[in-house]
């Protein structure tokens, strides 16, 4: 077994968690459930920020101590991260008596080993992002490139890091370890500005006093920098105690960053680490920053997207796959609203929910409503071994993405097994199979192949979509005992699926997303929701007489049937006579609609049929039920679905 360990920065406490925040987290995330499912051990960490002279300041703004603004944007972050369904190891707070024991030790071996001197800095800094800047690095105007905002000027007493020291070490190292900073773009960038000559770095501060005190001179507050990177390792328990967490986990495999920050990461933090004699991370992976619908993000332009009402609105599952579907890792994103809604209706509810639906319907009827035995790849056919091919191709490459810190190229490999399962349903046809009685044995090794192709899909998306992906495998029998055991596993065998499982047919694992929802959904994500309502034209008012109840309603028992047979009805200009299949039984049908369809127009539609309705005799002829059809006096058109391949038999809600 091998050990994982993946961190976030960990957040700065001057704002509630926004999409740059949850997206950093539940890539960490999902690599960590990744790794989990591969057997690895596994530490996953996140945590907050709380020093500085930022949140000094806005503490006293608000007339409050800085402990306690930390302590409320602590739990928004927490609540955040249990909303978005991230499973993190630990969370560490600066503000932790082991983090500034840690600190304290780290400062100390860079000064032992020579590295630390007292001097004063006289130059450009930015509160926000606790920067220093030269003229030539500020923006137009003089302003933070950051943050477009005002730098301050500081003339102050300082220890200084001898960070020009470890210059050439650190080309050296990144010369050596193409991984070490990715992606490449991002590498190229820090190895043009070690280049370019480093200085030695202010880290103290005497002008406010929220921070961890320098070791021996109280006067001075540690550079918040040099607090925030420690966390890594103060959270593994510090260097001194290489039999804990540090000796399990460190270096680390990934910091997972915003490219933002790449600087103090890819500069500062190895330079701290090779002082102190420390080994480095084995990868600074640097992500791009999103725009929203083409636009920077702006409180003002009221397009910021709030992670936690995405989630509630269309499930945190569905959010997660977006942001890690979207985009490749590394590369900056566009969140547009309308692309996450096509996402969910084309990828998972057509592609993976469809595939559930038709598979465990047809299995439940096919099958008596268990697992088939699965006849093994000696007796299967052309077919059966293409889709097991393809399965076992795809399970290698998705491990490789995976492993390569490439989530978004996993999932786009993982979907073709998805959608080679769809056709595979399409190529054998088992409800055409399921009328020769001859033909029994062949359906069930078909449905025994699909049902395992969905267990294998379970588990490697399982990362990404962890709830869904237990919903899938309750639904194929699999149950939900041991539910964090289940996912922790990858594909191996094809055909462990157990036969003789009950399957539990179960709603929709992702419900399509209708017009009307969507312009809801777009309208309230935009901020405009109040904007319409208070536009909104009057709805016309409706006789109350003629309005049934919901459970008046729900008495109807609609469903999907498919057209097996039609002919004319004798002397009936208007009438034809249908056999439908409704999955578990053919019925016959006398419907008005020979005036809009001959009858060979009919055979294999698929229609919505009232099946409790009361038999009656028309013409002669025995009716079992109704097609559902457009038009009051004419016949226009037959009722349809969207998507021809549900299986006869579904319930229309």
């Amino acid at each position: 077994m091998s050990s994982f360990y993946i961190t976030t920065p960990i957040y700065y406490v001057n704002d509630v968690p926004h999409l740059g925040h949850a997206y950093t987290t539940i890539i960490a995330d999902l690599l960590a459930r990744y790794h989990r499912a591969r057997g690895d051990e596994v530490f996953f960490l996140t945590g907050t920020d709380e020093h500085g002279q930022k949140i000094e300041r806005a503490a006293q703004a608000r007339k409050e101590r800085p402990i306690e603004l930390a302590n409320r944007v602590v739990s928004r972050f927490r609540e955040s991260w249990t909303n978005l369904g991230i499973r993190n190891d630990d969370f560490i707070r600066t503000t932790e008596a082991r983090h500034r024991d840690v600190v304290h030790a780290l400062w100390r071996r860079m000064n032992e080993a020579g590295d630390i001197y007292l001097g004063e800095y006289d130059g450009l800094y930015c509160v926000s992002c606790e920067e220093y800047f030269t003229e030539s690095q500020l923006a137009e105007g003089g302003l933070c490139p950051i943050h477009n905002a005002p730098v301050e000027h500081l003339k102050q007493p300082s220890y200084f890091f001898r960070m020009s020291r470890y210059q050439d070490r650190l080309l050296q190292h990144i010369a050596d370890n193409p991984d070490f900073i990715r992606p490449e773009i991002r590498r190229n960038e820090i190895r043009r500005f070690v280049e370019s000559g480093l200085r030695d770095l202010s880290i103290s501060r005497t002008t406010f006093k929220w921070g961890i005190p320098v070791p021996d001179d109280p006067d001075h507050v540690i550079y918040v920098w040099v607090d925030a990177l420690t966390n890594y390792i103060s959270a593994l328990g510090g260097f001194d105690a290489p039999h804990g967490r540090y000796g399990t986990y460190w270096p680390a495999d990934v910091h997972l960053i915003g490219k933002d920050i790449l600087r103090h990461h890819a500069v500062y933090w190895p330079t701290m680490l090779m002082s102190a004699g420390l080994p480095l991370p084995r990868t600074i992976f640097a992500h791009g920053w999103w725009t929203i619908n083409g636009q920077k993000m702006s409180k003002s332009l009221r397009n910021v997207v709030e992670p936690n009402m995405v989630a509630a609105d269309v499930g945190r599952d569905a959010l997660r796959y977006f942001v890690a579907r979207e985009t490749p890792l590394g590369s900056d994103g566009d969140f547009a609203h309308e692309g996450l809604i096509h996402r969910i209706n084309s990828e998972l509810a057509n592609d993976l929910g469809n595939l559930l639906n038709r598979s465990v319907a047809m299995a439940v009827k096919y099958c008596e409503g268990q697992v088939p035995p699965f006849a093994g790849e000696i007796e299967a056919e052309e077919v059966d071994r293409e889709l097991i091919t393809l399965a076992r191709r795809v399970r290698d490459e998705a491990a490789e993405h995976y492993q390569a810190v490439a989530p978004s190229r996993a999932l786009e490999t993982i979907w073709e097994l998805v959608r080679a399962a769809n056709k595979y349903i399409d190529s054998t046809a088992p409800y055409k199979l399921i009328k020769d009685p001859a033909k029994q044995r062949r359906v069930q090794e078909v449905v025994a192949n699909f049902l395992e192709a969905l267990r294998w899909i379970s588990l490697m998306v399982a990362p990404v979509m962890p709830d869904k992906a237990m919903e899938l495998r309750v639904q194929i029998g699999l149950g939900t005992a041991d539910a964090e055991g289940q996912l922790r596993q990858w594909p191996d065998r094809w055909g462990d699926l157990a036969a003789g499982l009950q399957l539990q047919r179960g709603e929709p694992l992702f419900p399509r997303i209708d017009d009307d929802r969507k312009a809801e959904l777009l309208a309230k994500w935009s901020g405009k929701a109040d904007e319409q309502e208070s536009t909104k034209v009057e709805e016309p008012k409706v006789d109350e007489d003629k309005l049934i109840s919901f459970e008046e309603f729900s008495r109807l028992d609609l469903r999907v049937a498919e057209v097996v047979g039609a002919a004319a009805v004798e002397g009936a200009d208007r009438l034809l006579q249908l056999r439908v299949n409704l999955g578990d039984e053919v019925r016959q049908v006398v419907a008005g609609i020979a005036e809009a369809y001959k009858p060979e127009q009919l055979v294999g539609r698929k229609v919505i049929f009232v099946a409790n309705l009361k038999p009656a005799k028309i013409r002669g002829v025995r009716s079992e039920g109704m097609i559902l059809a457009a038009g009051e006096k004419k016949v226009v058109a037959l009722s349809a679905l969207d998507n021809p391949d549900v299986a006869p038999g579904t319930k229309v809600r």
